[in-house]
């Protein structure tokens, strides 16, 4: 019997792997390409889903969606703009720092060129001046930047604009969003498409509100670290390391660098410098092994492969802002992944990695939920 659809004829192998190939070159081309508007409008999405719950609550006291919507906005924009406010002058003030960090990194670098022409025969000594004017040109061109140059450049101006608009947006019609998606489905896969609505939403407030109380800890437990060992600057340096937390693994040893720097370049010992690595290691103990695992959850757990990638293709395609957004947002592939008949394997490679006996109780709650999704669809049928 001949076939009277040709095009459902099962492809060859390398047929589909080219056809996978081409669609993830296509995908990451219109992602760099449309980066101007696909990063404002995620960063607006995350942050909208996140104060969500404030504008119902607004909403059930009877304010009215538009207005409603408008004040968490604002309480929004005023938490953002204070922390914003407080950067600038710390950072203010640390430049007026530099002039005098440039002179005692010059000396450190002659003691050390001392020491090696001393100790070590036929070693080249390091050029002073040539490795200071890089360091700290570096540093100085970064400073203005972030005082004068960061709300001159357009695309900061413009998203500065278009974001809170958009975050006021999905807040006044994000029931008419949530009821596009249940239409774009049949009605048959309606309960898969609001239970994995609804475990979005849940992923991505507990992943912000979880890394935010994240920050604040880490943020208290560094300034108390730095204060104690006498480093200036200390709230600048403990809530900065605090919020590169959010960057897995390579978030925590940059946030580093700079208190250790300082103090080398600032105290007199190097048990300041130590003191603070040491600090600052103790620190990152705990937040791995017990804050982050118990405020943020499993929702948003993955193999630390997978988020290594996840980093350096978020990298490689929107920069800083791709290292920060693709952590939530492959946490949303999961969960669509686990609900998409055909491609719960994707889900599987992208989660943590459980001890069987874990994975066995997580096997049974999975089939439990299909179970219950076949048997509803069924009632609906007959």
């Amino acid at each position: 019997m001949q076939n009277d659809h040709p095009s459902l004829v099962e492809q060859p192998a390398y047929m589909r792997l080219t056809s996978i190939l081409l669609g993830v070159v296509l995908i990451v081309f219109i992602m760099q390409t449309a980066k101007t508007i696909l990063v404002p409008l995620l960063i607006a999405g995350f942050l909208a889903v996140l104060i969500s719950p404030l504008t119902s609550w607004l909403e059930r006291k009877g304010l009215g969606d538009v207005l409603s919507a408008l004040l968490s906005l604002l309480a929004l924009l005023a938490l953002i703009f204070g922390v914003a406010y407080f950067f600038y002058n710390q950072i203010l003030n640390f430049s007026s720092d530099l002039e005098g960090l440039e002179t005692r990194f010059g000396e450190l670098l002659s003691g050390l060129n001392s020491f090696l022409t001393e100790h070590l025969d036929g070693v080249v000594p390091v050029s002073v001046d040539s490795l200071r004017d890089v360091v700290f040109q570096q540093i100085y061109d970064n400073m203005n930047v972030l005082t004068q140059g960061v709300l001159a450049t357009a695309g900061t101006l413009t998203m500065a604009f278009i974001v809170p608009i958009y975050i006021f947006l999905f807040l006044l019609y994000r029931s008419f969003i949530i009821e596009f998606f249940k239409k774009a489905f049949s009605r048959k896969h309606k309960n898969k498409v609001e239970h994995a609505i609804s475990k979005i939403k849940d992923v991505v407030q507990n992943y912000i509100k979880g890394a935010v109380l994240v920050i604040l800890i880490l943020a208290v437990l560094n300034s108390i670290a730095l204060y104690s060992l006498g480093i200036k600057h200390a709230l600048l340096f403990a809530l900065f390391a605090a919020i590169l937390n959010v960057i897995p693994y390579l978030g925590p040893f940059l946030g580093a660098i700079f208190p250790i720097f300082f103090a080398l370049l600032t105290k007199d010992s190097l048990w300041y410098p130590f003191g603070v690595f040491l600090a600052f290691y103790v620190i990152q103990l705990f937040e791995s092994n017990l804050f982050t695992p118990k405020i943020v959850g499993g929702q948003v757990a993955m193999n630390p492969l997978m988020t290594i990638i996840a980093l350096f293709v978020g990298n490689f395609i929107w920069g800083l802002a791709g290292m920060i957004l693709f952590i939530p947002g492959m946490a949303i592939l999961k969960v669509i992944f686990d609900e998409v008949e055909g491609m719960e394997a994707y889900g599987f490679l992208l989660g943590a990695v459980n001890n069987k006996k874990s994975q066995g109780k997580a096997d049974s709650k999975a089939k439990a939920w299909a179970d219950k999704i076949k048997k509803t669809d069924q009632n609906r049928q007959q």
